[in-house]
């Protein structure tokens, strides 16, 4: 049996205290009913310290002013003490009634049993790790570029309401215009901020996407006007508009990356921002890709990455000098239920051995030849636990190493994740861009299908190749 992750797990270790006097004892004594709650036989093994125990019970310590405290009976000492609850019991259940409903409100686990009253709320056995990282390539790559603070805050506003538009039903649309104002606000009032952070050669392209994020058909002020009209629909096509002006205009904002390199890794390729590479795929067995909407079978599918260089520059940076050598072509394709790898003996004399490289959430450069610790809350800026990551994989001499040439697609599926819908594999992989278009291609790949092409087809200027010796 699964637990979500906000779900309360119980502690064997919780202790409530209850000190009251009580009618039939002399006023120098005070009586302290302590009730000990173990945790029930349903809770999972690995989500819990102990387990298999459903009892409690109770114990009446009596305390003296003046003398030791005292292990007694509770029945034998206050011979009054069933008569006194009778008599209150009236007040008893309708006090213990608000509580069941305020504990109902608050607790993300239902308290469907007489077991489960007196279980008071546990303390995390284990840490949950933050559940809204990105969950699509597009996402993680707009959060991985290192732009203007002012266009951050406006592009987390308006992120939020992706979450938002989730809610069935009744959607707060009072919550979204009061986002969307607060980023138009931004906007217009940093203006000259948001406009002086873009390069004096990307200066007026810079003021056309700006009007467009506060004035274009697909703007903020439409996007303020679909609100108010409660239509679900164009306010969904109109946020993901407007995010991807945010995401161009960002890009003008970050000509290069943001940190300095270790000088011990100067003399690897890197990639000083994005590029995009287009694959192109052909059945090995002479079948056929699924049509196009209204096409025909398709013998070659195509397949376009977006590789980051601000999260992953050495990685990005050997990747697309493999491309550019043409070390891809041809190469055969395996395929797992979880990845599709490419051969590891394509490019093999070509590629640099880069260290493992994770750009850390919250961080400014990346960490070198070192995991992230996912269940103490360390998350990498392009994660993972997406449908059609990116991925090199390990050296085979050392996993502080990524493989010189061997890269793979990641499958992801959630129904094999583990806490927070996150790969068990998180933050051990150098992750350094996502399949931005043809994912649905992805499914259809077979072992022994071919990499008939891979190209550069944008970026190339942003990879600094080292000086030849």
């Amino acid at each position: 049996m699964a637990f979500p992750l906000s779900a309360s797990l119980f502690s064997p270790n919780k202790l409530t205290l209850n000190i009251f006097p009580t009618p039939s004892t002399p006023k120098s004594i005070s009586v302290l009913i302590t009730h000990f709650a173990f945790p029930y036989n349903r809770v999972p093994r690995e989500f819990t310290l102990a387990r298999g125990f459903s009892h409690k019970f109770n114990r009446i310590l009596a305390k003296k002013d003046n003398g030791p405290m005292e292990l007694v009976n509770g029945r034998n000492y206050c011979p009054n003490l069933k008569s006194w609850t009778e008599k209150g019991r009236e007040q008893f259940e309708r006090a213990f009634a608000a509580i069941i409903i305020f504990l109902q409100l608050t607790s993300p686990l239902p308290l469907t049993g007489q077991e489960s009253w007196f279980i008071p709320p546990a303390e995390a056995v284990l840490y949950s790790p933050e559940t809204k990282i990105p969950r699509t390539g597009e996402l993680a790559l707009r959060r991985a570029i290192p732009a203007n603070t002012n266009m951050k805050t406006i592009q987390d506003s308006l992120e939020d309401i992706s979450y938002l538009l989730r809610i069935p039903q009744r959607k707060p649309y009072g919550t979204m215009e009061g986002n969307v104002k607060k980023a138009l606000k931004i906007a217009v009032d940093e203006k000259e901020s948001i406009l002086s952070s873009v390069p004096a050669e990307f200066r007026e392209k810079g003021s056309a996407l700006y009007a467009s994020l506060t004035d274009g058909e697909n703007g903020l002020k439409k996007l303020l006007q679909s609100i108010k009209d409660k239509d679900a629909d164009k306010v969904s096509v109109g946020l993901a508009s407007t995010l991807d002006t945010i995401a161009q205009l960002e890009l003008l904002q970050a000509p290069g990356l943001s940190f300095l390199l270790p000088q011990q890794y100067l003399n690897y390729p890197r990639l000083t921002g994005r590029a995009v590479v287009e694959f192109a795929i052909g059945k090995g067995d002479g079948s056929t890709f699924s049509p196009e909407a209204a096409g025909q079978p398709r013998d070659t599918a195509i397949i376009q990455v977006v590789i980051d260089g601000y999260s992953a520059p050495l990685t990005a940076g050997n990747f697309a000098k493999l491309v550019v050598d043409g070390a891809y072509d041809g190469t055969k394709l395996n395929c797992t239920d979880q990845a599709i790898l490419s051969d590891g003996r394509a490019g093999k004399d070509k590629g640099y051995s880069v260290p493992l490289e994770i750009m850390p959430s919250g961080q400014f450069e990346p960490l070198y030849k070192t995991t992230l610790s996912v269940q103490d809350g360390e998350l990498p800026v392009l994660p993972l636990s997406v449908y059609g990551a990116v991925v090199m994989a390990h050296n085979e001499v050392s996993e502080e190493y990524s493989s010189p040439n061997q890269f793979f697609f990641y499958l992801y599926d959630k129904r094999n994740a583990g806490l927070g819908g996150l790969s068990f594999d998180e933050g051990q992989f150098s992750v350094f861009g996502y399949t931005t278009m043809g994912r649905e291609t992805l499914s259809q790949i077979k072992t022994g299908d071919v990499i008939r092409y891979a190209k550069l087809i944008e970026g190339q200027d942003r990879l600094v190749l080292p000086k030849e010796s």
